[in-house]
């Protein structure tokens, strides 16, 4: 391996895009490129401030591997970064480097399936219950059968029932970014158990306790803020988890996030493959894993105002593989 760059690039999202913590108008990802040789490799990440990352923090990261470059490998990453943006961005720099240098395609590189078009769910920001209903309805939104609400500590229940009662057709996930308590959880489980929802996703902040019976109540409850590797797997077991949302850029990379979604599966977990709002070379690598994934939410690039020209086709409601010259596919030219 020769060089390695990284670079902030702004990409403006659709009107904004609220969720119980922020509000945000334009993402900043880090896109990092290797080269060696004739060849290149690019790998994207999010940064994330509810992680304590910024786009100067992981741009420094990744800094700091210049003077290892000729020694950089999957392996020896796993020792020079934690888990994380910076580490996700360069172990997918480095698969898609290995796929120009060996001529095959990275799915087939990791002994995967080939990855198969799957629908997504759709994601819809806090707003009044009224207008998530209306938004339910929108072209947007319209052709997805899985559409995933966020909400904050206050009418999230009515949300939900009001995009419900507007689109019956739909199963629906519960992103509350840890705003519940216990008690508000608890009603939240009461009402909707006999509802089409598929998921409550993080309700409580990382770290507390679910009341005692979550488990063996429903709708599922799933992991998000408080998973990142399979280390976390027993903990959240043990804590009445029983859903996970795998984010490759939570585990530092496809590397770590394949073991993850391989442990989780074997660990009996119900498997959301997720994403942070992103382009398109974020949801790429991440679509190598669907074959793992119970419920796909890959819909970051379907929440920007534009993206790459050769990004990821969304078409009724489901999402494609990556095209072969976007990422993860040898290409003919660089």
């Amino acid at each position: 391996m020769d060089t390695i760059k990284s670079e902030v690039i702004s990409w403006p999202i659709k009107g904004r895009f609220r969720i119980a913590r922020s509000i945000v108008t334009k993402v900043d990802v880090v896109v990092v490129t290797l080269t060696s040789g004739p060849h290149i490799g690019r790998g994207e990440c999010r940064p994330y401030p509810r992680y304590d990352e910024t786009p100067e923090s992981v741009c420094a990261q990744i800094a700091g591997l210049e003077d290892k470059i000729s020694t950089l490998t999957r392996e020896t990453l796993a020792d020079r970064l934690p888990n994380g943006a910076a580490r996700n961005a360069v172990d997918c720099a480095i698969w898609d480097l290995d796929s120009q240098v060996s001529g095959k395609p990275v799915f087939e590189l990791m002994g995967l399936p080939a990855p198969r078009r799957r629908p997504t769910a759709f994601t819809l920001s806090i707003d009044t219950p009224e207008n998530m209903a209306q938004a339910a309805l929108a072209t947007a939104a319209g052709n997805h059968k899985v559409l995933k609400i966020k909400i904050g500590d206050t009418n999230g229940l009515q949300c939900a029932l009001a995009v419900l009662k507007a689109r019956p057709d739909v199963e629906l996930i519960i992103d509350a970014n840890e705003a519940l308590d216990a008690k508000k959880l608890r009603h939240f489980q009461d009402v909707l158990s006999h509802k089409a929802v598929a998921l409550i996703e993080q309700p409580m902040p990382a770290g507390s306790s679910l009341p005692d019976d979550t488990a063996s109540r429903s709708p599922i409850i799933c992991a998000d803020e408080s998973l990142h590797t399979a280390q976390d797997l027993s903990r959240l077991w043990d804590e009445g988890y029983r859903a996970v949302n795998i984010k490759l850029d939570k585990a530092g990379g496809l590397t770590e996030a394949h073991s993850l979604a391989a442990a989780a599966k074997d660990r009996g977990f119900y498997i959301m493959l997720g994403c942070m709002v992103s382009s398109s070379l974020s949801m790429a690598p991440a679509m190598l894993l669907e074959g793992y994934a119970d419920i796909i939410d890959l819909d970051g690039a379907l929440l920007l105002a534009k993206d790459h020209s050769n990004g990821m086709i969304y078409e009724k409601g489901h999402v494609n593989p990556a095209p072969p010259h976007l990422w993860g596919h040898p290409r003919a030219s660089q």
